[in-house]
């Protein structure tokens, strides 16, 4: 089984007319993983991320070093909220154990690296969550549910302040074959331990169609 390696994303947030605004970009299509795919600023914890604050610590310098390599922006660590933890299900060639943490983005003109991040766009969720339901964006499962919390704020602060409140939720997803596509199967669904996306129970997955893979989130 491939290890899953230590990363850090930074969900960065600003207040516009319509409402809070996410900064997404857009992954290189060449790329291996999530080739294409509008993330949220953020990679690996690397060596020199190490010091003060041990494991979260590390990833809280990686997430604002991330976001400055890949957007040009700094962000205060100390700043971040922790909002949940995702590690990549068994079975796939490239895994990531990755913290996720929320912040404001302060100064907001960005510049992306040109090499691994081609484009950038701030978004509300729900238009984030429109155009994928369009097909005109793809979004990876952590980035779809992340967007699908954020829908009901209205402000930055309001959703910082739901993030402090709220405990950070652990995702340990597998992934298993259903006809069309692939089901995403969490530890809250019944049927999670047993791989079984026909056990009868409680349900929060996510439903990944062959026909334009797109996110379908079944409460």
């Amino acid at each position: 089984m491939t290890e899953a390696a230590p990363a850090a994303t930074a969900v960065l947030l600003r207040d516009a007319p319509d409402g809070i605004e996410v900064l997404l970009l857009r992954r290189n299509s060449q790329l291996a993983f999530h080739g294409g795919a509008w993330v949220f600023p953020g990679g690996r914890i690397d060596a020199g991320d190490a010091g003060a604050g041990g494991e979260e610590g590390a990833a809280r310098r990686a997430a604002v070093r991330e976001a400055h390599e890949e957007a040009g922006l700094t962000v205060d660590p100390g700043a971040l909220i922790h909002i949940s933890h995702w590690t990549t299900p068994e079975g796939l060639p490239k895994r990531f154990a990755t913290w996720f943490f929320i912040g404001l983005a302060g100064a907001t003109q960005v510049r992306v690296d040109g090499g691994e991040i081609h484009e950038h766009a701030w978004r509300t969720p729900a238009a984030a969550l429109a155009a994928r339901r369009a097909g005109e964006i793809e979004l990876p499962p952590p980035t779809f549910v992340t967007l699908s919390g954020l829908v009901t704020h209205r402000r930055a602060a309001e959703a910082l302040a739901a993030a402090r409140a709220a405990t950070p939720s652990v995702f340990l997803p597998r992934v298993v074959r259903v006809p069309g596509g692939a089901c995403s199967l969490y530890p809250a669904d019944a049927g999670w331990e047993a791989r079984d996306p026909e056990r009868a129970g409680k349900r929060h997955r996510l439903l990944m169609l062959e026909s334009d893979w797109s996110y379908v989130r079944e409460a």
